[in-house]
């Protein structure tokens, strides 16, 4: 740590103090021999686990075979496999096409230039309580200021934030009633923040990642859906943490209903490598003209094997299937947790994408982001690594690798109860 201080800047942060030695499946252990449960997978890169067998298979014959040629240089066949792959799974039933970049940045990135080349329009449209990433345009899409905007500006013009559905903190008892003024609101938006002739597109995550796993009713996504269809409007689906089967599908946009026109990928496509993916309507992807798309290390060979295993692993152990059984039995202990602590003011999720929200009280549903930071530190200390989310810094999410145990996953759960119950005594 000494070293890291000395050699690395600030800026990066990490939330738990270890330095990973190995790591397998849900387990990883540090360079003191103390042996942890990884709960957030590699930030939800890790769907099939750390060091799965077959993606590490896949890498080893790639990596032995050549590992980077530029695939504008000269193309290989693991690129176009992997492009086929997912325009093959990914929702809609129409002709599809694939660019391969190298982060979820830098898909959201492509995403939307591609609506704008293709609408020849200017404006997006992010939400409150999104995360798009680092970049300047990433950043601008970003809700959060703290620690991702603050003091980074200025920000990429023509960018325009529309509120996020999130009945919980909307201050409306009533669903049907919280739905119909999120719906009113989203139609009024376009008349008093910007035209819809002027909007290339709509950037939306199923399920909010960073900005802590609030769910999307379906019918405010089916509304906005709907009514971008009818004005030209690109509807961009960010899956980039609900894809490749971390919601109990493999894509979010499968339990909607939903065929969008770009879907942008990353995290846990690679099963651990860096490789991001835009897969949508080929008629919209194949306008750029030639160079338009592209870059040095996008769709790398190796990261495409590893891909290609990760997905074939995915397929092979049922993992969506999983995913909602891990998913049913976090949210029934936090539902148990929320009856004997009222601290937790709301327990959401899809598949085992599940969170809890902290409050200081039930009543005001004040956020607890004290509570929140010192149960990731103790748990922690305890074996167990956690993250939190949120836009304000009060929701614990859980991204355990479906490839965890039954045992693992109750041991790890047992950790979080003591260390809630020892906490609030």
């Amino acid at each position: 740590m000494a070293r890291r201080r000395a050699a690395v800047p600030q800026g990066p942060f990490h939330v738990s103090p270890v330095f990973v030695a190995q790591a397998q499946g849900a387990v990883v252990t540090d360079v003191d021999g103390n042996v942890l449960l990884d709960f957030t997978g590699g930030l939800g890169t890790l769907n099939v686990g750390h060091a799965n067998p077959a993606v590490v298979e896949a890498i080893r014959s790639q990596a032995a075979a050549f590992t980077h040629t530029c695939f504008h240089i000269a193309p290989y066949e693991a690129y176009v496999a992997l492009a086929e792959k997912l325009n093959a799974i990914t929702p809609g039933g129409f002709a599809k096409k694939t660019l391969l970049v190298n982060s979820g940045a830098e898909a959201v990135e492509n995403a939307v230039k591609i609506a704008r080349y293709y609408t020849k329009r200017p404006a997006v449209i992010a939400f409150e309580h999104g995360f798009a990433g680092r970049t300047l345009l990433t950043m601008t899409l970003t809700s959060k200021v703290m620690p991702y905007k603050f003091g980074m500006g200025p920000f990429a013009p023509e960018v325009y934030r529309m509120p996020y559905p999130y009945a919980y903190r909307s201050g409306q008892p009533d669903e049907h009633a919280f739905l119909e003024r999120a719906i009113a609101g989203m139609r009024e938006f376009f008349k008093t923040h910007v035209a819809p002739e002027d909007v290339a597109c709509v950037c939306l995550e199923l399920v909010t990642g960073e900005g802590g796993f609030i769910v999307a009713p379906p019918r405010f996504v089916k509304a906005l859906a709907t009514f971008c269809r009818a004005h030209g409007i690109v509807l961009i689906i960010d899956e980039i943490q609900t894809g490749f089967a971390r919601t109990g599908t493999l894509f979010a946009s499968e339990q909607y209903g939903l065929e969008p026109d770009l879907i942008t990928m990353a995290k846990s496509l690679g099963g651990g490598m860096p490789i991001s993916a835009v897969t949508g309507r080929a008629e919209i992807v194949d306008r750029v003209h030639v160079g338009g798309l592209g870059g040095t290390y996008g769709g790398n060979p190796v990261a495409c094997a590893a891909a290609l295993a990760n997905i074939a692993q995915i397929e092979a152990l049922g993992l969506c299937a999983r995913a909602r059984i891990i998913g049913q039995r976090l949210h029934s202990r936090m539902l148990g947790w929320q009856t004997r602590w009222p601290v937790i003011g709301d327990v959401r999720g899809l598949g085992a994408m599940q969170a809890m929200e902290l409050v200081t009280d039930p009543g005001t549903r004040k956020p607890n982001q004290e509570l929140t930071a010192t149960l990731v530190q103790r748990c922690g200390a305890h074996g167990v690594i956690l993250i939190s989310a949120g836009s304000y810094g009060n929701v614990l999410r859980f991204l355990v690798p479906l490839i965890i145990t039954d045992g693992q996953l109750d041991e790890g759960l047992q950790v979080i109860e003591d260390q809630l119950a020892a906490v609030l005594r």
